[in-house]
C-alpha cells in the first residue's frame, strides 16, 4: 500500500510539471482599443466630427521558455475615414509592426512599418521603472496584479496588470519587463487600452515564432528622427494623417 502511494505521488508531481512546462509556450492574442480623439492635437479638434472615436484592432503575442514575437492579427485593409463634404477622406494608418524578443539575451529586433516603408531596428531590451501597487484583478481567468510606470518621453501614465501563473517578461507591445506575463495595459487612463482576449497553452508550430528579417536595418535614434521628419513634412503639406504606434 505504501508503494502505491509513493507511486501515485510520483506521478502527480510529474504531472504537475508537465503542466508548468506546458505554460512556457502558447499564444495570446490582444484586442487593442484606441480612443483617436484623445490623440488629435488641439489645433485639430475640428477633425473629431470626422473620424470614429475609438479604432479597435487585434495583435497576437507567440512565445516559448525564452523567446517571444509580437505582431497584428492580419485583418482587412484599413479603410478611409469619410471627411464629408468635397469627398475629402482621411487616411487612418496602423503600422504593421512586429517586436521579436529573446529574454535570455536580452536582444530585441523590431521590424516597423512607416509609409510604405520596413525598417528593422535591432537592440537590447531595457528594463522600464515599473512601481508595484497593491490591487489585484481578474484577466481571463488569470489572477493579475498591478505595476505602474510613467513614460516621460510620450507623457503617458501606464497601468498594467500581470500574472505570474504565466511565464516572466512577456507581455504586449513594449510592456514586457515585468516578473511575470502582462494580460491588460491601460495608458492614460483609455486613451489606449490592451486587453488579452484570449490565452491558449500549446506548443508552437513551424514558423509561428521566427526572428523578423525584413526591412532596412536602421538605428532607433534614426528611425525617431525619420518619422519625426516625415510628420512635419506632412502638417506642412496640409495632410491629415493619423499614426497609430
Amino acid at each position: 500500500m505504501k508503494r502505491i502511494l509513493i507511486l501515485l505521488g510520483v506521478l502527480v508531481c510529474l504531472a504537475a510539471a508537465q503542466v508548468v512546462l506546458g505554460q512556457t509556450e502558447g499564444h495570446i492574442i490582444y484586442e487593442v482599443k484606441v480612443n483617436l480623439h484623445r490623440t488629435l492635437p488641439k489645433e485639430r479638434e475640428e477633425m473629431k466630427a470626422m473620424i470614429p472615436e475609438f479604432r479597435t484592432n487585434q495583435d497576437q503575442l507567440f512565445f516559448n521558455a525564452s523567446e517571444s514575437l509580437y505582431k497584428p492579427v492580419e485583418e482587412d485593409e484599413d479603410e478611409d475615414a469619410d471627411m464629408g463634404g468635397g469627398g475629402m477622406r482621411m487616411r487612418i494608418m496602423r503600422p504593421n509592426n512586429i517586436i521579436y524578443i529573446d529574454q535570455n539575451t536580452s536582444r530585441r529586433v523590431m521590424e516597423q512599418d512607416f509609409m510604405g516603408k520596413k525598417y528593422l531596428i535591432e537592440d537590447s531590451l531595457k528594463i522600464m521603472a515599473w512601481k508595484f501597487g497593491s490591487e489585484t484583478k481578474e484577466v481571463k481567468g488569470y489572477l493579475c496584479r498591478q505595476a505602474m510606470f510613467y513614460n516621460e518621453e510620450r507623457k503617458q501614465n501606464v497601468v498594467a496588470w500581470y500574472t505570474d501563473k504565466l511565464r516572466p517578461f512577456l507581455g504586449p507591445e513594449g510592456f514586457n519587463t515585468l516578473p511575470g506575463a502582462v494580460l491588460e495595459v491601460n495608458v492614460n487612463d483609455g486613451e489606449r487600452i490592451i486587453s488579452a482576449k484570449s490565452i491558449t497553452l500549446r506548443a508552437l508550430k513551424k514558423n509561428e515564432l521566427k526572428v523578423p528579417s525584413d526591412g532596412t536595418k536602421i538605428t532607433q535614434e534614426e528611425f525617431r528622427k525619420k518619422v519625426s521628419e516625415q510628420m512635419e513634412r506632412r502638417r506642412a503639406e496640409g495632410a491629415n494623417v493619423i499614426i497609430r504606434n
